[in-house]
């Protein structure tokens, strides 16, 4: 499982969907030449390239009318999901139904949204409305038996990257449970229905691929189960309301509605303050706010970047929020390396002139609800940033938590954000442990530790530390390593919280 989050790690979300859906056409065509899928193989390949001509032209002109930044990556995955749900054209009628598709696929972006907010799954509402006006309906055709092995390793891959686990198996267990009973009712066989199910239905590729959509996803674990649960009981084709009987993408739609009522509604257009340095690779970018956003400290956000020839990783990324709710400005405290990425190249150079939108918060990465809770936050440098937002929300708070914070860098002068922890120890006891990694450049009066963090200095600092939540941020490398030493400290996992977002790590 190591190389496989290896793998995962460097690799964006998007990309791994992208790479996942050309994969899937691919293997269609090749078992389409070995006639094992019934489809011509180069109408195939002809409708996979309309679909993405069609949905390219028409994003542009809309990005152009809309003044919005073009998502690339998002133009080519809605259009492979269209090629995989909907039978290739065979006619000029079947043409004109890709076309419009796709061409609604990419208007619902723009047109279905609310303070700039996504409500729909594009492609789900998109076959809703040629349903209505075109007579016409997805067939759904990449849950084929022939696909299913490969539908479900990359899925499991998607889900594993973005950990959506109990989302996906919620939808799979409410799905399965609702046509059982209502098979069992009707006198069918259950068990054969559900071998269906996975064999010869679109409940995999729905699940795994467009019910975890980011932008029309839930923000918090217990409202994503919640989501998953709608959107499995709905799904079942017996269900029905006034004579209109479900279907997948409408299932999906429903499920959007219920998402778009409890999730922020919002979209931030934000224009550079001012950039704090710290060390050679940190850079802390401070944002002015027009009104104090309502978060919770700790939660992430997708920001995307509008620059010139993205590179593969793409122009969006997820960020922690290493402010408070309680400030009227937004920090984004970021790490650079050598040969960076494009927008990580772009985002360095920011200025008041280039605007990053921020989007779709998320995150379930927050103090425990129990203030009596004990904590132990560990940061491996930029990992620091959700600990940033929480201390800096109890400190305005004036809120006191039996807390110790690691904080773990190679190099003193990386340390950031001291004025708040040093605030912090002073007002509510909150105490910091700093230490830096690389012993030949220890500064002269350095009064921390020394070394990366090992079980003795855990058992050094923190006495009562197996009665403790522990909370890890930073480095993939970092936080896979330090949860070993936890473990092997006798920690449970249920006391071991880690940072995640989707995206690049």
């Amino acid at each position: 499982m190591d190389i496989i989050d290896n793998f995962l790690n460097s690799i964006t979300m998007y990309r791994l969907v992208l790479y996942y859906l050309i994969g899937l056409v691919m293997t269609a065509v090749v078992l389409s030449f070995l006639h094992i899928l019934s489809f011509n193989p180069f109408l195939l390949m002809g409708s996979t390239l309309f679909l993405i001509a069609a949905s390219y032209v028409t994003n542009t002109i809309f990005s152009l009318v809309f003044e919005a930044p073009v998502n690339v990556e998002s133009v080519y995955i809605s259009a492979l999901i269209l090629a995989l749900i909907v039978n290739p054209a065979s006619s000029l009628q079947s043409l004109w139904f890709l076309f419009w598709a796709a061409t609604l696929t990419m208007a619902t972006k723009y047109i279905f949204a609310l303070k700039k907010k996504h409500i729909f799954n594009p492609v789900a509402i998109a076959l809703v409305l040629t349903a209505i006006g075109f007579n016409g309906s997805a067939s759904w055709w990449v849950g084929t038996a022939s696909l299913t092995p490969f539908v479900l390793i990359g899925g499991m891959l998607i889900v594993r990257k973005i950990k959506r686990e109990d989302l996906v198996i919620t939808f799979f267990t409410i799905a399965f449970l609702t046509i059982a009973i209502f098979t069992t009712i009707a006198g069918g066989n259950a068990v054969n229905i559900l071998f269906r199910l996975i064999l010869n239905s679109s409940l995999l590729f729905l699940g795994f691929v467009m019910l975890t959509e980011p932008l029309t996803t839930p923000p918090t674990w217990e409202l994503q189960v919640l989501y998953g649960a709608i959107v499995g009981f709905l799904f079942a084709p017996q269900i029905h309301i006034l004579g209109i009987y479900s279907t997948p993408e409408l299932a999906l739609c429903v499920g959007n509605i219920f998402v778009y009522l409890v999730s922020p509604k919002y979209k931030l257009f934000l224009r550079l303050k001012e950039k704090i340095r710290y060390g050679t690779d940190v850079l802390d970018f401070i944002f002015p706010l027009e009104k104090k956003l309502n978060y919770i400290p700790g939660q992430y956000m997708e920001w995307t970047l509008d620059h010139h020839n993205p590179d593969s990783r793409g122009n969006r990324r997820y960020l922690t929020i290493a402010s408070s709710p309680t400030e009227d400005t937004l920090h984004l405290g970021v790490k650079f390396y050598p040969n960076g990425s494009s927008f990580k190249k772009s985002l360095a150079t920011l200025d008041v002139k280039n605007p990053i939108v921020g989007g779709q918060l998320a995150g379930d990465f927050c103090l425990p609800k129990n203030k009596r809770e004990k904590c132990v936050f560990i940061a491996g440098g930029i990992g620091i940033t959700p600990f940033r937002s929480m201390i800096k929300y109890l400190v305005d708070r004036k809120e006191p938590r039996d807390i110790i914070l690691f904080y773990v860098n190679k190099h003193a002068d990386e340390i950031a954000y001291t004025d708040i922890f040093e605030q912090a120890r002073a007002e509510l006891g909150i105490r910091t442990v700093y230490t830096l990694t690389d012993q030949s450049a220890i500064p002269q009066g350095w009064t921390g530790r020394m070394g990366r963090l090992s079980e003795r200095m855990i058992q050094q600092e923190v006495a009562d530390y197996r009665d403790r939540i522990y909370y890890l941020s930073g480095p993939f490398g970092m936080v896979t390593g330090d949860k070993k030493i936890l473990r092997e400290m006798g920690v449970p996992d249920s006391h071991i919280k880690t940072d995640y977002f989707p995206g690049f790590a």
